[in-house]
This record gives C-alpha cells, sequence and structure tokens, in this order.
C-alpha cells in the first residue's frame, strides 16, 4: 500500500470513529449528568451550579430520603381548577443528581393542566383516578391524545407541548414521573401573554388586533 493510499485508509477511520464517539455521546449528554457518587442531598446555597450542591454526607440521615408532600390533595380552586404538586429536586433535596423527579397532579371535574412543555425531561402519568383526556404534539403539528381511565399510563415525549384534562363528572388523580431532578416547566399561555413578548409580534404571529393581544395579556400576566 503506498503511503496516499494509507493516508485515505486513516482518514476514513478517523472519520468512522468521530463517528461512532459522537453517536456514543449524544445519548449521555442529552440526560443529566450521572451521580459521581452514593448520593448528593442538596442543601440551601447562593451558589449557582448547574444542579445544587451537596451537603455533608456526615449529617445525611434516613429523614433526607423520604418526602411526605404528595400524599395531600393540592387545592383545585382556581381558574384552571387543577393543582400540580411537584417533588422535584428543589423539593425534594434527596433527588440532586439523581435524574428522576414526581409530581402529584389533581384535577376538580372539567379541570385542565394547560398547554405546557417539559424541556429537560420525558414525562410518564399514571392516572391513579378518574378520567382524563390528555395529549401531545409533535413538531410536524400532530396531535396525539387519547382517553385515560384508572390504572392507565401516557409517555410526553421530552420537550413536546402536552396537557391534561379532566373529562370526567369526579374529581382525579394523576402521579407523573420524570428524568430530570428539574424537568423544568414552561406555561405556553404565560409564556406567549405573560412575558414582554411586543404586541407588534403576537399580532402578526395570531393574525389578531391589538384590543385582542391586550385582553389576553390581561388574562395571563403575573
Amino acid at each position: 500500500m503506498n503511503s496516499s493510499s494509507a493516508r485515505g485508509t486513516m482518514k476514513s477511520g478517523f472519520c468512522v470513529f468521530v463517528m461512532f464517539v459522537s453517536l456514543t455521546l449524544v445519548p449521555v449528554l442529552a440526560n443529566d449528568a450521572d451521580p459521581l457518587q452514593d448520593f448528593c442531598v442538596a442543601q440551601q446555597s447562593t451558589i449557582l451550579l448547574n444542579g445544587l450542591i451537596c451537603k455533608d454526607p456526615s449529617t445525611v440521615n434516613a429523614s433526607d430520603f423520604a418526602f411526605h408532600g404528595l400524599g395531600k390533595p393540592g387545592s383545585t380552586s382556581n381558574k384552571a381548577g387543577s393543582a400540580v404538586t411537584p417533588a422535584f429536586a428543589a423539593q425534594f433535596p434527596a433527588l440532586n443528581t439523581l435524574g428522576l423527579s414526581m409530581a402529584r397532579l389533581d384535577f376538580a371535574p372539567g379541570g385542565l393542566v394547560t398547554l405546557h412543555t417539559h424541556p429537560r425531561a420525558t414525562e410518564v402519568l399514571y392516572l391513579a383516578e378518574g378520567t382524563l383526556y390528555v395529549g401531545f404534539v409533535d413538531t410536524a403539528n400532530t396531535l396525539f391524545a387519547q382517553t385515560l381511565r384508572k390504572g392507565d399510563l401516557f409517555i410526553f415525549p421530552k420537550g413536546l407541548l402536552h396537557f391534561q384534562l379532566n373529562v370526567g363528572k369526579v374529581p382525579a388523580l394523576a402521579i407523573a414521573a420524570l428524568n430530570s431532578q428539574n424537568p423544568g416547566v414552561q406555561l405556553i399561555p404565560n409564556a406567549l401573554f405573560g412575558s414582554d413578548i411586543s404586541d407588534a409580534v403576537l399580532e402578526k404571529a395570531f393574525s389578531i388586533g391589538n384590543k385582542q393581544v391586550e385582553s389576553l395579556k390581561s388574562k395571563f400576566s403575573s
């Protein structure tokens, strides 16, 4: 084999290696980082990190690994008729670095968890009581929706717009599990009409007039 052929073979092999490494690392980089110790129970701190600072392991005890916040229903006495009680790392510090979290969802009849996304997590929803109409929209603007009944599960892929609506005549209860300690929640109506996006942008985007924009902003401004 001459030198130019050898160089070509080496270059081709190197390209294949780079592609392999890239494909191998993508799933790793797409989720929360793996822990580097048995646990990292978070502590209160003003230092900003991509995660939370660990407590001294010598001060950690069994009570740090228990969370009692999901046993009571949240108040659904609000316009949406729903309540979400999170158990993320901020509420349950033992979840820090472990790459998962949970939430309790309570619904009055007709209650809605409005259109929203979780930018850092896929969600699996378990319906414990009641009847929910749930769904998500993919990037091709296709709706995937189902009516769930007690015992059913539904998946909402990471980052996709989704919702849950109680279509039953009695209260509903669901439990969500997410594959991030801090999945993030962006409520779409609030993001669009409760932020400082200019009226001109919203008027153009939704083909509506200024009065309609101002009316919507008055409903979703904090």
